[in-house]
């Protein structure tokens, strides 16, 4: 198997194309969806869904975490290799259940926003 250089990678991510991250053999052992989540789509999270069949994550910093008043659904998590995960969300305005592709990827859209208010999730 062959990798990219992370130039490349690094040049698909900014053109909004999903890459293949892969983690250590001696971890998981194990490949994750990954892209831009400023370019996401509904295309994207449905191909996501389909074809990784796994969560479907929005990793934001934590002070973004901060700014949108996002609290971690658990507070214990200082187990190596353990996921912060914060609650759940969904855009305020623009979806109607939060589970199709095109709520998914207003929700992700809506958390990154440049000028993005915890008033704008829910």
């Amino acid at each position: 198997m062959s990798f990219s250089p992370i130039k490349d990678i690094i040049a698909d991510i900014r053109e909004g194309r999903m890459v293949i991250m892969v983690d250590d053999e001696n971890r998981e052992n194990e490949g994750d969806l990954l892209m831009a989540a400023e370019k996401v789509r509904p295309e994207d999270i449905n191909y996501m869904a389909r074809y990784g069949r796994g969560l479907i994550c929005l990793t934001l910093t934590g002070e973004r975490c901060k700014q949108l008043r996002l609290p971690l659904m658990v507070d214990d998590t200082d187990v190596r290799h353990s996921t912060n995960f914060t609650i759940s969300i969904e855009a305020a305005e623009g979806i109607t259940t939060g589970i199709s592709a095109h709520d998914r990827a207003r929700t992700v859209r809506a958390a990154v926003a440049a000028g993005a208010r915890p008033e704008d999730l829910r």
